[in-house]
């Protein structure tokens, strides 16, 4: 089975512009771009995709020991962007997926011209000197949660990530993603998402790339992305004035025009 179709490739807009491809973030799936993607579809060549156990990617596309760590879903994509075969593309990835493509960068730099990193964090827990919003304790409190009531951690985490008590919407419909992960993936990503420490990987990063960072965020705070930012050697920071884990959901026309300007010359 190809990879387009292991991982539910949608390939839509301009058939001869230049690629972007776009990669959501723990517990969701493509749709997450819906109201990004418009703004690039008369002028770009727009890919979406399904990560492993998201989705409507095919089951047997995660695997225990391949998934252990972000590598193996940075090999994935690595292999699904040389199936495509787009060309130099922007990847355009957003929370843990940032640092999945920070990786396929490094690993396959002719297949990246850009990066765009929204909601971005290199390490989730707090650290000496750095502040990534997590105590340790907390993310295994949470993992311990994921794993003795399936169904139990939903609201309270889809409440972190959206973070507006004046947007019920938004957080019934991250509820809704983080119900549709099979449990098992779902606890094994989560403890790879934030268990997991990428900031030796940053200096790496040889590409123009853009941070977008919500100024309310309680997954991935601005200090999470001012680091990120501060480490890349080409890298600005962009600061969305919005609550909230998701600015694709919660600000997507701002998402957008961000993006946009990051790429008009």
């Amino acid at each position: 089975m190809s990879y387009t179709e292991r991982f539910n490739v949608s390939v839509s807009g301009a058939a001869n512009g230049p690629a972007m491809v776009f990669a959501h973030g723990f517990g969701c799936d493509q749709r997450m771009w819906r109201h990004v993607v418009p703004e690039f579809e008369p002028d770009h060549r727009v890919v979406l995709f399904d990560l492993p156990g998201m989705g409507g990617s095919v089951p047997d596309s995660y695997d225990v020991e391949r998934h252990a760590s972000l590598d193996g879903y940075a090999d994935d994509l690595v292999d699904l962007l040389r199936e495509l075969d787009l060309g130099p593309a922007l990847l355009v990835a957003h929370s843990v997926s940032a640092m999945i493509s920070v990786l396929v960068q490094q690993r396959a730099p002719e297949l990246v011209e850009r990066l765009v990193l929204v909601g971005p964090s290199a390490r989730y827990l707090d650290d000496d000197g750095y502040q990534g919003g997590f105590a340790r304790q907390d993310v295994l409190d949470l993992l311990d949660l994921m794993e003795n009531n399936h169904f139990g951690w939903q609201a309270p985490l889809a409440g972190m990530v959206m973070g507006d008590p004046d947007a019920p919407h938004l957080t019934a419909e991250m509820e809704d993603n983080f119900c549709r992960t099979r449990p098992e993936v779902a606890r094994r990503f989560a403890a790879v998402t934030f268990l997991g420490d990428n900031r030796a990987d940053l200096p790496g990063v040889t590409v123009p790339t853009l941070v977008l960072q919500c100024e309310r965020d309680s997954i991935a705070p601005v200090s999470a992305g001012r680091y990120v930012a501060e480490s890349i050697p080409d890298a600005r920071l962009v600061l969305l004035d919005t609550t909230g884990h998701c600015p694709q959901l919660s600000v997507p026309d701002a998402t957008s025009q961000a993006i946009r300007s990051f790429l008009t010359p």
